[in-house]
């Protein structure tokens, strides 16, 4: 990613190795197509599945094998993409609730964009994963999800992978000048795709500032907690549409919801969409995957997956105990 070309000398690898080695890149190209990690791995198993039958049609001489098998993902999720809903964000569903406004009705699993960690989805190049970093963020996922499916690989190809058009012409099997129309359309809907300058420099996590955040959380020291939130912070949990906006709506629920997670404690879950994940259990078991996003010292943002589904993709236990307190 990142070198203004698709093709990288790959040759005329014939062997699983030689397939596997692009599984992190092809999944993440998957998951900014389809919003959704699972369906991204189940994409990429079904491309290296064709890819290996294919293999004795494979053609170095026409295409890298890298080029080839993304030809082969982008057709798959183009595939699973014939459905007419998308995937989507509360804050893309519905207006920031006021504090008081009941939850509503739950909305099923596909409605979602769902959250992938990031060491399946990232190169392994350090160089490369600021930008692939930011271009799986949760919003900018969200984003892609608005356009139609073509749009949205053109755009993924050209803008995010740095593919010319004359490559995505052949791999989409359509003119250039179909390529460059379709990539206009999309690009007046959604931003330029970011490039790694914002949040936390380097894209390192601020530790310390997670650190206060989740004993603040685990005490359900609410002026704490909220002392640590941007002004203009988000908060929701999906399958909810409700969700809020703002340091002091969420202060005036969390003191008038009574504690309902007093109790809790987090697991570190690695990274999610360039955030930092936990695992949130109740009384030693899984209740939702937390995504805390932050930037200039402050929480921006946080997603609470309710429910277990996301565990076992996080490597999560099913079963957690308390984390053990010294007092002072």
């Amino acid at each position: 990613m990142g070198d203004g070309a698709p093709d990288r000398g790959d040759g005329g690898g014939h062997g699983p190795a030689d397939l596997e080695r692009h599984r992190a890149e092809l999944t993440g190209h998957c998951y900014r197509m389809l919003g959704s990690g699972f369906e991204a791995e189940d994409a990429v198993q079904e491309t290296l599945v064709k890819a290996w039958r294919s293999l004795d049609r494979y053609d170095p001489g026409r295409a890298s094998l890298r080029t080839w098998l993304f030809g082969i993902a982008t057709n798959v999720c183009l595939d699973m993409l014939r459905g007419p809903q998308r995937r989507a964000r509360a804050m893309d569903l519905a207006p920031a609730a006021a504090p008081g406004t009941g939850l509503g009705a739950p909305l099923p699993e596909e409605r979602w964009v769902l959250p992938v960690p990031d060491g399946r989805v990232l190169p392994a190049d350090p160089a490369e994963q600021a930008v692939a970093r930011e271009t799986v963020r949760l919003a900018f996922v969200a984003a892609l999800q608005r356009l139609p499916p073509r749009q949205r690989a053109v755009l993924i190809l050209r803008d995010v992978l740095r593919w010319r058009a004359a490559e995505v012409s052949v791999l989409l099997g359509v003119s250039v000048a179909a390529v460059n129309s379709a990539l206009q359309r999309a690009r007046a809907v959604l931003p330029a795709p970011p490039d790694g300058s914002s949040g936390e420099a380097g894209g390192e996590v601020d530790e310390e500032l997670l650190g206060r955040y989740v004993d603040a959380f685990e005490r359900y020291d609410v002026e704490t907690l909220v002392a640590l939130l941007h002004e203009d912070a988000t908060m929701s949990m999906p399958p909810y549409t409700w969700w809020l906006r703002g340091r002091e709506s969420v202060r005036a629920v969390m003191l008038a919801a009574g504690a309902p997670c007093g109790g809790s404690w987090l697991v570190p879950a690695g990274r999610a969409n360039g955030a930092a994940a936990f695992g949130q259990y109740q009384e030693g078991r899984p209740f939702a995957l937390l995504l805390v996003e932050t930037s200039g010292g402050l929480v921006t943002g946080t997603t609470t997956y309710l429910g277990d589904r996301l565990f076992p993709l996080f490597a999560l236990p099913m079963s957690s105990a308390p984390p053990l307190r010294t007092s002072g």
